[in-house]
């Protein structure tokens, strides 16, 4: 219905309803706008163009109904969200993932066995603990950091997605179903513009409340962040590199094993404190020197945040094998495509009129071009393979 999808783009992009009628040059009010949200009337053919236009989408579109069901897993307590905001969230990551899942079957992209939604059980923080290393066996990861936490999920269909939001909104996480309610996709989603250490964490943590059920008297958010933190930092490898039982650590060490586990400090301590590596009133004393040295909001050596790359990627691969359009990959991924446009039947025809001498020679300069190529480049032939040896 028009009036659904209407509602769900125009909040998506961010836009009110007298923002809307201004990026369709006027032609209606916000009031009319209201009234096809509702149901209440319907668009002519020239305004729903001009609708489509202002949204970034064909008119087509507008009539269709979602193709998926989109289940909000949590919002961070004290989050902070209006109700405004949280539509805009809500609507931008539906849109976003119906895209993507589209997409997906363009590709045959379909194996979403490593998706475990809820299913880990949490009675206990230790539970997290050990539900991270279920995780990362299942994913076989080993306990080694992790250089990329975007490409793990992003190779196994949970979407990483970026949205501007407010300081007080970390994240959130969301799954899709088909109709018949089997897993589709999933996502998380993080505020875009932070720290790299602060959005691995972001994204553990909300990797945390996908899959893991944690029961009622446990508080959630202590669940996932102990999750999240041992998904960055499994507890066999902390206590290798950092000791059974500290009663001092360096500055300067602390800074390296920000590096090495993509963690900030602050993360870093409370992940010594839950494993029993330092004391309670060490963490405690840590804490005011992290106050006193103002790390507490800008800690140094800021990481880089990490960059998704599945949806590039696999625009760029649908627009290379004609199975979406150069305007469709330049409407997904917000910017221009430069790609190679193929020959055109006008220009077939125009080289099939050309008198029979001019047609050679094109021909003969195109294959001496090639042949100086392949002259200089000797790689191809390797691939030819050498002589056969038998074993």
């Amino acid at each position: 219905m028009i009036n659904q999808r209407l509602k769900q783009l125009r909040l998506a992009r961010g836009l009110s309803l007298e923002g809307l009628a201004a990026e369709m040059g006027g032609i209606v009010t916000k009031q009319a706008l209201s009234k096809y949200e509702q149901g209440k009337a319907q668009p002519s053919p020239v305004v729903l163009n001009k609708l489509a236009a202002a949204l970034g989408v064909k008119a087509a579109h507008l009539w269709s109904e979602p193709s998926i069901r989109v289940k909000f897993i949590a919002y961070r307590k004290g989050s902070g969200l209006r109700k405004r905001e949280q539509l805009k969230v809500e609507s931008f990551v539906s849109q976003e993932l119906e895209e993507r899942i589209r997409l997906q079957e363009l590709t045959h992209q379909f194996d979403n066995s490593g998706l475990s939604i809820q299913t880990l059980h949490v009675k206990t923080l230790e539970d997290s603990e050990r539900a991270s290393e279920v995780m990362r066996k299942k994913w076989n990861l080993g306990n080694d950091p992790i250089a990329s936490i975007t490409g793990v999920l992003e190779n196994r269909l949970i979407h990483v997605l970026e949205i501007d939001a407010g300081e007080r909104f970390d994240g959130i996480s969301a799954v899709a179903y088909d109709e018949e309610d089997c897993v589709k996709a999933a996502a998380v989603v993080t505020r875009r513009g932070v720290v790299g250490e602060r959005q691995r964490l972001n994204i553990t943590h909300e990797l945390g409340h996908l899959v893991l059920d944690i029961s009622k008297d446990i508080d959630e958010e202590k669940a996932a962040f102990r999750f999240g933190t041992a998904f960055l930092a499994p507890a066999e490898v902390v206590f290798r590199e950092v000791g059974p039982k500290r009663a001092f650590i360096q500055p300067e060490e602390l800074l390296l094993l920000k590096r090495r586990f993509g963690m900030s400090i602050q993360a870093l301590l409370y992940r010594l404190r839950d494993l029993g590596i330092i004391a309670e009133s060490y963490y405690k004393q840590w804490c005011m020197d992290i106050n006193r040295l103002g790390w507490k909001k800008q800690e140094p050596l800021d990481l880089l945040p990490e960059q998704p790359q599945w949806l590039r990627q696999n625009v760029l691969r649908a627009l290379a094998e004609g199975l979406v359009t150069q305007e469709e990959a330049e409407r997904m991924l917000g910017e221009t495509v430069k790609g190679k446009e193929p020959i055109t039947l006008r220009q077939r025809r125009a080289f099939m009129k050309l008198p029979l001498e001019k047609r050679r020679r094109i021909l003969t300069e195109q294959a001496e071009k090639m042949a100086a190529y392949y002259k200089q480049d000797l790689e191809w032939k390797e691939l030819q393979g050498g002589d056969i040896v038998e074993y």
